[in-house]
C-alpha cells in the first residue's frame, strides 16, 4: 500500500457515533480512506454500487434492512466483495450465519479501538479474521447439536411468551409435537427451563428480536 492507493472503505452503521468513531480511527492512517457512509442495509447496497469500495464495514443490527440481508445482496452482485461485520454480540449462531453468507471478518464493536485497523488490512489482503471473543463462542459450541429450523421457530415463539398450546395453534401442529420439540431444545441448549432456553437462544444469536 502507498499513499497513492489507500484502502477504500464504506462504513455502514445506523449509529452516527459509531461511524464517527470509525472515521476517527481510519482518518490518521495514510493507507486508508473512507469513501462512503450508510445508515441501513438499503443505503449500504446503493453506496456499494456507487463507490465499489475495497472493504465494507457492516453493522448487523440495523432498521429497514438488516446487515445480514445487505451482506447477502452485495455478495450476490459482487462475489469478491470484502465485508467485515460489526456487531455488539458474540453469539456463535450469528457469527456462523455471517460467515456462511460471505463475511470475511467479524468484529465486536467493543474491540474496534484494538482490532479495527489490523482487521481491515488483513481482510483487504485476502485473509479472514474473527474477533477473539467471537472465536471463543464458536469454539465452545462447535460440537453442539444445532437446532432444526422447526425448533428455532418454536424457540422464537417461546421467547415471545407463548405457551405450548398457543405455539401449536400458530404453527398448525399438535401440542404433543411442540412438547417434543421443547424437550429437544432444552437438551440441545443445555437449558434448565423454557425461559433459560430463550435467554441462551438470544445470547447465542440463534433467535433475535
Amino acid at each position: 500500500m502507498t499513499e497513492a492507493s489507500p484502502i477504500r472503505i464504506l462504513v455502514v452503521d445506523d449509529h452516527p457515533v459509531v461511524r464517527e468513531g470509525v472515521a476517527g480511527l481510519v482518518g490518521g492512517q495514510p493507507d486508508m480512506s473512507i469513501v462512503g457512509e450508510a445508515s441501513n442495509g438499503r443505503e449500504a447496497i446503493q453506496q456499494f454500487r456507487a463507490h465499489h469500495p475495497d472493504v465494507v464495514l457492516l453493522d448487523l443490527q440495523m432498521p429497514e434492512m438488516s446487515g445480514l440481508d445487505a451482506l447477502i445482496a452485495i455478495r450476490d452482485e459482487a462475489s469478491e466483495a470484502r465485508i467485515i461485520v460489526l456487531t455488539t454480540y458474540a453469539g456463535d449462531a450469528q457469527v456462523l450465519r455471517a460467515i456462511k453468507a460471505g463475511a470475511r471478518g467479524y468484529l465486536l464493536k467493543s474491540a474496534l479501538h484494538k482490532e479495527l485497523l489490523d482487521t481491515i488490512r488483513a481482510v483487504h489482503a485476502g485473509r479472514k479474521t474473527i474477533s477473539a471473543e467471537a472465536s471463543y463462542e464458536l469454539a465452545e459450541h462447535v460440537s453442539d447439536d444445532a437446532l432444526t429450523p422447526a425448533e428455532v421457530r418454536v424457540l422464537r415463539l417461546i421467547a415471545a411468551g407463548n405457551a405450548n398450546k398457543e405455539i401449536a395453534e400458530q404453527l398448525s401442529i399438535s401440542e404433543e409435537t411442540v412438547k417434543g420439540q421443547v424437550r429437544n431444545i432444552l437438551s440441545k441448549l443445555g437449558a434448565k427451563d423454557r425461559t433459560h432456553a430463550a435467554m441462551i437462544g438470544l445470547k447465542r444469536g440463534i433467535i433475535e428480536f
